[in-house]
């Protein structure tokens, strides 16, 4: 996460959402048994009912799906458009399916603004999947909608459910074979054992009190990612902490991330600072304390029985990490002390997942200088981590380039170490909140709590949708970061204040928020 004292204020690129809605009935007289005409080429400009397909609209609106020039690939897409309100559905029904795990691939665009906008898969003898399109104005964004297909059959529908003047382009639609879904749900709760120390208090939607662990776990959390200081200002974040809480998250069930940021405070791409314990430490006895500390804090937990799953060696490490020793400008030191993280990781447990996190989740330019070097320098890696907060890093469509480069180029697993979204503007404490101004926002997604839901569907769309199955998953950016008195952003000042808890998952009313529906994400 970039450092509180930071506020960053983006230029923003067009961005929205549409919200979920109730299927409209699917009808057909024709079936096949392989997708037809999905990339809309067919039939030239304006066809209503483009070949394979058929249109039904309630209220005699068929007339709001169509082609038209502009495809993503080919001359021709599929819109659904009006400069009156509208409900549309374009649909295709395939018969004589062998029964087995399908996945629908489709290329979206969407001006946003709908009640819904939306691919879904049904009848197809389950439960209906369905995939919201995010919004991109300009880039095309793939998403995936998996089902089982038990009767031989399935249909294919793409619905909209519009206000005037709403868009969306639909193109390239393939089914296949195959499978897809997130393994990694996930939430940073670093904040938390200070929060409850401080009074801090956790309530699930109907407002009863209890533990914010438990309470993020019956939502669909399956892993926590906690952060480790060395030697803090006020005591939290250390080795004897995290010990503490990791016995919290096995207990719930979760696998946990640590996050070592080898700092006594926030290890960011503005600041990388040793830790004073280390200061004045030669180049080769940082790399002996890189990997003494990695592995006195994992072997503690691997000997009380919560051993790491993942490990982010460093954190938002553009320009490297313990500066200046370690940063980009000398890559080869560098490669010693992220590979002194990696081997101390492997001495403790072979087979935890090494991370290597970096803040440029829309910057595929920024994210293959960065691991091209690293890969020449014969660093090691398991998984790439990438920090995407949609008002920083670039357009969803950036970000879906950069994690699919990222993926392919490396032949690693990817996944969304940290994002947020708020569900209002206005703080709770009296500090400044990062994001305050509707001018922050990203277009399309409110300050409320319906666009910061709309905003993990639609990221962790683009994060299941990574070819080959490399989208592990997504951690949200502390959950359980309320506003509590003393449980400020700076260790070293109890009234610092937050600045954070308009993101959190949990609302001023410290109820558990809409957006927790995201971890049910399949």
């Amino acid at each position: 996460m970039f450092h509180p004292r930071r506020i960053i204020k983006a230029l923003l690129l067009p961005l929205a959402a549409g919200l979920a809605l109730t299927a409209l009935p699917a009808q057909s007289a024709t079936a096949a048994s392989t997708l037809t005409n999905g990339g809309f080429e067919s039939n030239g400009t304006g066809t209503a009912t483009p070949s394979g397909w058929s249109t039904y609209s309630a209220g005699g609106q068929n007339a709001a799906s169509f082609t038209e020039s502009g495809g993503r690939s080919g001359s021709y897409r599929l819109t659904h458009y009006s400069a009156s309100a509208y409900k549309v559905e374009t649909y295709q029904y395939l018969s004589g399916l062998t029964n087995g795990n399908y996945k629908l691939t489709a290329w979206v665009r969407s001006g946003g603004g709908q009640n819904s906008a939306y691919i879904a898969l049904k009848n197809c003898g389950g439960s209906e999947q369905r995939t919201d399109l995010p919004v991109s104005s300009s880039g095309w964004i793939r998403i995936v909608t998996p089902v089982a297909v038990t009767n031989n059959q399935c249909t294919i529908s793409i619905n909209s459910d519009a206000k005037a003047g709403n868009w969306i382009n639909v193109d390239d639609l393939t089914f296949t074979s195959g499978t897809a879904g997130l393994s990694i749900k996930g939430s940073d709760v670093s904040s938390l054992a200070k929060s409850e120390a401080k009074g801090g208090v956790y309530k699930n939607s109907s407002g009863t009190t209890g533990d914010a662990l438990g309470i993020l776990k019956s939502a669909g959390q399956n892993y926590a990612r906690l952060k480790v200081w060395v030697n803090p200002a006020d005591g939290y974040n250390n080795k004897t902490r995290v010990l503490a809480m990791a016995k919290r998250v096995k207990a719930q069930g979760m696998k946990l991330l640590v996050d070592f940021h080898y700092s006594d405070t926030w290890a960011d791409p503005g600041a990388q600072s040793k830790p004073a314990a280390w200061a004045g430490h030669s180049y080769s006895q940082l790399r002996t304390d890189v990997y003494n500390h990695t592995y006195d804090v994992l072997n503690a937990l691997k000997a009380q029985g919560t051993t790491a799953d993942m490990v982010q060696v460093g954190n938002e490490i553009n320009g490297g990490m313990l500066w200046n020793e370690g940063s980009t400008s000398n890559w080869s030191q560098l490669a010693g002390l992220l590979n002194s993280g990696y081997d101390a990781v492997k001495a403790v447990n072979s087979g935890t997942t090494v991370a290597l996190h970096l803040a440029k989740g829309g910057d595929m330019a920024g994210t293959r200088w960065w691991f091209d070097s690293a890969v020449s320098g014969g660093v090691k890696f398991d998984a790439i981590g990438l920090s995407y907060y949609g008002y920083w890093h670039g357009s969803l469509a950036d970000f879906q380039t950069t994690l699919d480069d990222a993926a392919s180029r490396y032949g690693k697993p990817v996944f969304l170490a940290e994002t947020a979204y708020p569900f209002r503007l206005d703080s709770e404490d009296s500090h400044e909140n990062i994001i305050d101004t509707t001018g922050e926002l990203v277009s399309g997604y409110a300050a409320s709590t319906a666009g910061q839901t709309q905003w993990m569907k639609d990221v962790a769309s683009v994060v299941e949708a990574v070819p080959n199955g490399r989208g592990l998953g997504i951690f949200y950016w502390e959950s359980t970061w309320t506003a509590v008195s003393g449980n400020g952003w700076d260790p070293t000042d109890a009234s610092s204040g937050n600045g954070w808890e308009n993101q959190a998952l949990f609302g001023y009313d410290d109820r558990a928020l809409p957006a927790m529906a995201w971890f049910s994400h399949r």
